[in-house]
């Protein structure tokens, strides 16, 4: 791609033909691969969502919610179409409002996602901040993640259900899909910040999920500078706390949210996509193995360049593991590398705490 791409009325950048791998967080990427892997996963999925039916939640909504169009929350109406173009969407989902004390906002449904604003979320935001949430929810029906987000919230309705066995066969498949959830997040608020294309408004957006519509009291480089210190840790027991707290949320802290977005901002992969340097849908065709490495790479490197404790030192155990595997690997090879792979296997970990002391004499 070169830097020729057309702009909106608004003067905001387009990108003609963009892949949504662009814009997909690889730990996002590659926890669907691995879902999608699962022999006869999205069959089961697909399945079990007939029994619902896509039609029977568009009609719901029909029913019980306000259509956005020019004549209905023009406003929506106006901003959204700007976002599909922007990212050059193949089909205009359909949006509705729905009355709902929450800011938020989801997207539904299997071969025909369609997106869903609560009211709050209309009122509080003002038209930038809107907009940047309406390419998040865009993202989310490019990046083809309806399905399992509809899927996880029935599946969560079935184990409050009190059916037997119910809460017990789907922990484990619930867990799954509420860790890929939280990455796919990640991805859609890129999508969103590739919309809005400023990230101040990304960011305030962000501060008002955490704090409300109080802005005046609010200060935005106070918030930056707390969503930098909720990622450093100095211990474990703080790092083991965050992971504790984050295993049945929906969305990841709005603090984390913030700090991937400066995280991406900073690696120069958004200025590339700003420039015209992007992934083409016609020509991508990713593959899951791919995915694994490129998420396994980022994982390495926030690792190490990351103050939190845990994170530190799983980077320093994932380097002395690489290094024995490599190592072994290579003793493998020698005519009489049996003789000593046995002294050799903890060799590359501290390992005295765990040894009786010799005894004396």
């Amino acid at each position: 791609m070169t830097d020729t791409a057309n702009r909106t009325a608004t003067g905001r950048r387009t990108y003609p033909g963009i892949s949504p791998t662009t814009w997909e967080h690889p730990t996002d990427r590659a926890a669907l691969a691995a879902l999608r892997a699962v022999p006869g996963f999205d069959i089961v999925l697909k399945r079990l969502f007939a029994v619902i039916g896509e039609k029977s939640l568009r009609m719901y909504h029909e029913a019980n919610t306000i259509k956005v169009s020019s004549q209905q929350f023009g406003r929506l109406h106006e901003r959204f179409l700007e976002c599909c173009e922007i990212l050059d969407a193949d089909k205009i989902p359909d949006l509705y409002v729905t009355q709902f004390p929450l800011l938020n906002a989801m997207t539904i449904g299997l071969d025909d996602p369609f997106i869903v604003v609560n009211t709050t979320t209309a009122e509080i935001l003002d038209d930038d901040e809107l907009h940047f949430v309406l390419g998040h929810e865009l993202g989310h029906a490019m990046s083809g993640h309806a399905l399992y987000k509809t899927m996880l919230a029935l599946l969560m309705r079935l184990t409050l259900s009190g059916i037997p066995l119910t809460r017990l066969v789907f922990f484990g498949v619930i867990l799954a899909l509420r860790e890929w959830d939280r990455k796919s997040e990640l991805s859609a608020d890129r999508a969103g910040l590739l919309c809005i294309q400023d990230p101040e408004t990304a960011y305030n957006t962000f501060m008002k999920m955490a704090g409300g519509t109080r802005t005046d009291e609010m200060n935005l480089d106070a918030f930056l500078e707390q969503a930098a210190q909720f990622e450093q840790s100095d211990t474990w027991s703080d790092s083991l706390v965050k992971l504790l707290n984050t295993r049945f949320i929906s969305h990841p802290f709005s603090v984390t949210r913030t700090a991937e977005i400066m995280r991406w901002i900073d690696s120069d992969d958004y200025a590339a996509v700003l420039r015209g340097e992007y992934r083409d849908r016609d020509n991508d065709d990713p593959d899951f193995r791919q995915d694994v490495r490129t998420a396994m790479a980022a994982y390495r490197e926030r690792m190490a360049k990351s103050d939190d404790a845990l994170a530190q030192t799983l980077s320093d155990w994932t380097e002395r593991a690489t290094g024995a595997a490599k190592d072994m690997k290579g003793r493998m090879r020698k005519p009489n590398a049996s003789e000593d792979l046995e002294d050799y296997a903890w060799e590359p970990f501290d390992v005295d705490f765990f040894e009786e002391d010799e005894p004396e004499g």
